[in-house]
């Protein structure tokens, strides 16, 4: 049996999936705001199957996308952390860093502190050589994260492949930190 990883910061905590989370990832995950840089909005099920495929994914490996919640309330405010991408992409195989917040937790920096101590875990545990992250190309608010995650533009943008030509959010930027460029973040 895999020992599954919980991660902490001062406000936060990184951990597995409670039953208690999933009605609040299908409100976040219904929030047009939230939603605005991915396809569209998911129904409850999918929402339901989507949390029960992240929970699964980490009680395979340990790791992946945590469920996040603020440590003074317990309060579940979505997830954080690290994932090995399924569909095919000009990168992979390789490991992801991605969030999603419920907007009510936004401009408080916590994507940014949860996405630290992943990239942690990333680099001096899982002994990553590098991590990416990938978005629509409008989607500032998660640029802005990758940069101060310290995160470079690789100036190879993509053609998400699971979207159809000309959707608007077809383009994807291509971030990546490598463990060097962490290692030296951090002294």
């Amino acid at each position: 049996m895999v020992k599954v990883i919980e991660l902490e910061t001062e406000r936060l905590k990184l951990r597995q999936w409670l039953p208690r989370d999933y009605a609040l990832f299908s409100e976040l995950n219904a929030d047009p705001d939230v939603m605005a840089y991915f396809p569209r909005i998911l129904t409850e099920p999918e929402s339901m199957a989507l949390a029960e495929k992240i929970k699964k994914l980490i009680s395979e490996r340990g790791w992946g996308l945590w469920a996040v919640e603020l440590k003074t309330e317990g309060d579940f405010m979505g997830f954080v952390g690290l994932h090995k991408p399924e569909v095919e992409l000009p990168f992979t195989p390789c490991v992801e860093i991605g969030w999603r917040l419920s907007r009510k937790y936004w401009g408080n920096g916590y994507a940014t502190e949860a996405a630290n101590v992943a990239l942690e875990y990333a680099f001096d545990i899982l002994q990553l050589d590098e991590v990416v992250s990938f978005t629509a190309l409008p989607n500032v608010k998660s640029k802005s994260v990758m940069e101060k995650l310290n995160m470079v533009d690789v100036r190879k943008n993509f053609e998400h492949p699971e979207l159809p030509d000309g959707h608007k959010l077809r383009e994807h930027v291509l971030y990546k930190i490598t463990k060097l460029q962490w290692v030296n973040k951090t002294l």
